[in-house]
């Protein structure tokens, strides 16, 4: 006669087992070679201050290797809204022509904050980006550190400077 009793058919698939040992511990430290010392790295930047990029520029070259400053900035992954571009000198030709609509719609651009921003670096408003581009398009070296001031001020992450090496250099030392 059969039996009433069912009998569970076999599943495919992983068994459960016995739980595995844990790996040994050290209660106290072993006898033997120490391990490697980690390599040191360069010294951390100053807190709160960017990283400093100098670009060698004659003051009349100065707007042309900004411009290829921020195209190598933007084609690098940095976000438009993220770059601000400041002229010690003459104004950049970028600003002038967003200037032309106005200066409400020109200072809006600044608070949109969705395209690269062009301005004097004598501004007195509160201008502050991720990237600032220092334009050191004039040769007075009064006006030319107090522009190379207010910029570190108002770079987050970075600041590129495009001027005479021997203008710029001893600035950011």
């Amino acid at each position: 006669m059969p039996s009433s009793t069912a009998v569970a058919a076999p599943v495919p698939g992983p068994r459960p087992g016995p739980p595995r040992p844990a790996p040994p511990r050290a209660d106290r430290p072993v006898p033997g070679p120490r391990p490697p010392a980690r390599p040191k790295s360069a010294p951390a930047p100053r807190p709160g201050r960017p990283d400093v990029q100098l670009l060698p520029a004659a003051a009349a070259e100065a707007i042309d290797r900004a411009d290829e400053a921020v195209d190598a900035l933007l084609e690098s992954g940095r976000r438009p809204g993220d770059v601000l571009v400041l002229t010690v000198g003459e104004a950049h030709p970028w600003q002038e022509h967003e200037l032309s609509f106005g200066e409400e719609r020109y200072w809006a651009q600044l608070t949109d904050g969705g395209d690269v921003f062009y301005a004097d670096a004598a501004a007195t408003r509160p201008l502050r980006r991720d990237v600032v581009v220092l334009v050191v398009n004039e040769g007075r070296s009064e006006r030319v550190a107090a522009a190379a001031r207010k910029a570190l001020e108002r770079a987050a992450k970075l600041l590129v400077v495009c001027g005479e090496t021997d203008t710029v250099a001893p600035l950011f030392a």
